[in-house]
């Protein structure tokens, strides 16, 4: 089975008025994002973000439950922290992946727009499955990834469909649902 990655992408995103931007790092993407990718044995998940101070803030967050206070207060956060990785944007984190890897990961980008190529969840499952390939599964804050991510990926998974016509869920709620998605046969 191909390992598979995580990375969520600060920038270059959008925003609510199609205007592209950098948005902030939020601690509960940190913690939540890492817990799951912890729970759904994840190989590593990077927050990628051009901006230094957040950067700075992530790296504060993963001290506090690695090395700090939080590591003797809750050992299950310290595992979950532990695969959080900090990178400047999605070209970092690709050689990553590929000088860990030893290959050029398959990249995987999400998107809660329909659009004329979409993998679905079934196929990147056995993907996974099938294919020693890494997987790097890219995520996007904001009102999500920017058509130069989207072009640049190998697929784009299909977007979460609820029942009615709001369609806009948050990053970690998202990710708990394709994380079960793709590492169950449910």
């Amino acid at each position: 089975m191909g390992a598979l990655y995580l990375a969520l992408l600060h920038h270059p995103v959008y925003d609510k008025n199609g205007a592209v931007v950098t948005t902030a790092v939020t601690n509960m993407d940190v913690h939540d994002i890492g817990r799951l990718s912890r729970t759904f044995a994840v190989h590593a998940f990077y927050v990628a973000t051009p901006v230094p101070t957040l950067r700075r803030l992530v790296q504060r967050i993963i001290d506090h439950w690695e090395t700090g206070p939080g590591s003797t207060y809750n050992a299950t956060r310290k595992d979950a922290l532990a695969l959080v990785r900090l990178a400047h944007d999605l070209d970092t984190v690709v050689a990553d992946v590929e000088r860990e890897a030893g290959r050029l990961p398959r990249l995987v980008a999400t998107s809660a727009r329909d659009g004329e190529r979409r993998l679905s969840f079934a196929a990147l499952r056995r993907s996974l499955r099938d294919d020693g390939r890494p997987a790097l599964l890219v995520f996007g804050t904001g009102w999500g990834l920017t058509d130069e991510v989207l072009a640049r990926a190998d697929d784009v998974l299909e977007p979460i469909r609820g029942v009615g016509d709001y369609n806009h869920l948050s990053v970690r709620s998202a990710a708990a649902i394709i994380l079960d998605r793709l590492r169950s046969d449910r």
